[in-house]
């Protein structure tokens, strides 16, 4: 999974990149400090991965990674190529999913771009040029798909298709709310890679002294919040800062920090909450002597797809999987016990996965 984190300048992108990543871009209170992309995999929290390390002896622990992007700034004309506008584009293209950084604080000593903070004017800034790029993209197709009107039908459905849609990214609107007619349009429109057809999270950069309530007497929020209702959008609140000041600390001192500040959990597990939730995935577990791992896969995905995660052909030569939910295996203490009591599960190709199955994959090529 690789999501993206934009922002106008000055936002706190780059300081909340740094702390979940600890990959140190260069952080300035200046625009366009990040000039080229930032890349940093993280991985996944997961506590069922070390107890089942632990049950198996295993050597190695693998935990479900997600990949940041840093991307950088944006500002208005970005899609006719202002500022940094064209890597933005090209940048954010390549994610599954936009980290939309939005600044939720006052502070005159850190400079806003535009002067003043205002959450919602930010956001549509952004918005407008991925609808701007969007646009261009549904026209650069419409020419094509105009040139073979005459002697192709499905030529024709295209064009109607694209009509519908240029009208209504005119009237302002992200592709992610048009309403296709059927799942063959729904099809189309998606192999468009439209950018505003992306899942978006909004991060909400609060002041420290507003995250103990997650940010529920912050005015700037609560229009986060209404904005995002509009595209089924997630929200969470973090301060940048916060999460960088933590990012070094060990376990054992994270908790003890945390716990100062009355938080319950970093904006780093929020943030990874709110991405699987948002992208409907979850992870199943496979686990061994030689090494202990988590497979990130959507949600309804059958046992032969979960298979081919691990590799190709264990999907192409599925036979089986014997699967064992990751809680009852733990209380059994081993997997031969596991099988004594019959709740090892032989399921086929029709199986859908569970978040939890512990799998063992039998295959044939």
């Amino acid at each position: 999974m690789k999501l993206g984190i934009v922002g106008l300048p000055n936002v706190g992108k780059s300081t909340l990149f740094n702390s979940i990543t600890k990959a140190g871009a260069q952080c300035a209170n200046y625009p366009f400090c990040t000039i080229e992309p930032n890349v940093g995999v993280v991985p996944v929290p997961d506590e069922r991965l070390e107890k089942l390390a632990a049950l198996y002896n295993s050597e190695k622990v693998t935990p479900a990674v997600i990949e940041f992007v840093d991307i950088a700034g944006l500002v208005k004309g970005a899609s006719k190529g202002e500022g940094l506008g064209n890597k933005f584009l090209a940048n954010i293209r390549e994610t599954d999913a936009i980290i939309h950084v939005v600044r939720c604080f006052d502070d005159d000593n850190i400079i806003h771009v535009d002067g003043s903070v205002d959450p919602i004017r930010d956001i549509e800034v952004i918005n407008l040029e991925l609808i701007f790029a969007d646009i261009e993209t549904v026209d650069n197709r419409l020419s094509k798909v105009k040139k073979l009107m005459n002697n192709d039908r499905s030529a024709k459905q295209e064009y109607e298709v694209l009509d519908r849609l240029k009208k209504h990214l005119e009237d302002g609107k992200l592709a992610i709310t048009f309403e296709c007619d059927n799942e063959d349009e729904e099809a189309f429109v998606e192999a468009l890679g439209l950018l505003t057809r992306k899942a978006v999270i909004f991060a909400a950069n609060v002041a420290e002294s507003d995250i103990a309530d997650d940010g529920a007497s912050n005015q700037y929020v609560a229009k986060v919040k209404e904005y995002a209702k509009s595209t089924g959008s997630e929200v969470f609140c973090l301060c940048a800062k916060v999460e960088e000041d933590i990012s070094g600390l060990e376990d054992s001192e994270k908790k003890e920090f945390l716990d100062a500040l009355g938080l319950k959990e970093s904006g780093l597990d929020k943030l990874i909450k709110a991405s699987y939730k948002l992208l409907n995935l979850m992870s199943y577990l496979t686990a061994g002597e030689k090494e202990t791992r988590a497979w990130t896969i959507k949600i309804g995905t059958k046992a032969p797809q979960a298979a081919g995660k691990i590799h190709t052909d264990f999907e192409k030569g599925f036979i089986k999987a014997e699967v064992v939910n990751y809680k009852d295996l733990l209380e059994c203490g081993s997997l031969s016990k596991a099988k004594e009591k019959g709740i090892v599960r032989i399921e086929g190709k029709d199986y859908v996965m569970q978040d939890g199955d512990v799998v063992l994959f039998r295959f044939n090529v």
